[in-house]
């Protein structure tokens, strides 16, 4: 194979260093964020690697902000309600992964507060919290293996040691796996 080689890395970054062009880096930002929604940390983080200059960066940031492509409150929001969809995890849980992904600490408190007060107006005084619930669901979900333990006491271990895994407070940890030992679980799809 005579001809072309291969750009190693190292040469790609020299070369996206030279970039003049901020169409390009607006380019680069939007097929990372084809994928899924990503916070504004992310792209700023997968651009510097790559690479690109610091200026240009910072503008196609500011450029897809304005455009709506970037916000990192709903980027949280829908983070959360995704987890508490697919994957429930505890509030401890949540804001880490948030904050891996570069999320401001002041957006994160904001969108689990949301999600407190979201779990409270369902308009019964007796609504569990919004943790309460997803641990409910991540018991659910985990229900047939739990139960193939026969020793109450050993259930109540692994549940709380699968929601302990999973985020959750202490206190949620206790209360509902005490609950499941006592086979007092809602049922949730």
């Amino acid at each position: 194979m005579a001809g072309r080689r291969r750009e190693s890395f190292a040469e790609r970054r020299e070369r996206r260093a030279e970039i003049d062009d901020p169409a390009v880096v607006l380019e680069a930002a939007a097929r990372f964020l084809e994928a899924r929604a990503r916070s504004i940390g992310e792209v700023r983080r997968r651009l510097t690697s790559a690479g690109y200059r610091a200026d240009l960066i910072d503008g196609a940031i500011d450029r897809m902000t304005e455009l709506g492509m970037l916000d990192d409150a709903t980027f949280a929001r829908a983070w959360i309600e995704s987890r508490d969809r697919a994957r429930p995890r505890g509030e401890r849980a949540l804001s880490e992964e948030l904050r891996v992904r570069g999320v401001d600490r002041s957006v994160i408190v904001a969108a689990l507060d949301e999600r407190r007060t979201t779990a409270s107006d369902d308009g019964e005084g007796t609504t569990p919290s919004a943790d309460e619930a997803a641990a409910d669901r991540l018991l659910a979900r985990h229900a047939r293996a739990l139960d193939r333990i026969a020793d109450p006491r050993a259930r109540r271990q692994r549940a709380y040691a699968l929601l302990a895994r999973n985020g959750f407070d202490p206190s949620v940890c206790g209360a509902l796996s005490a609950r499941l030992a006592s086979g007092d679980v809602a049922d949730v799809d």
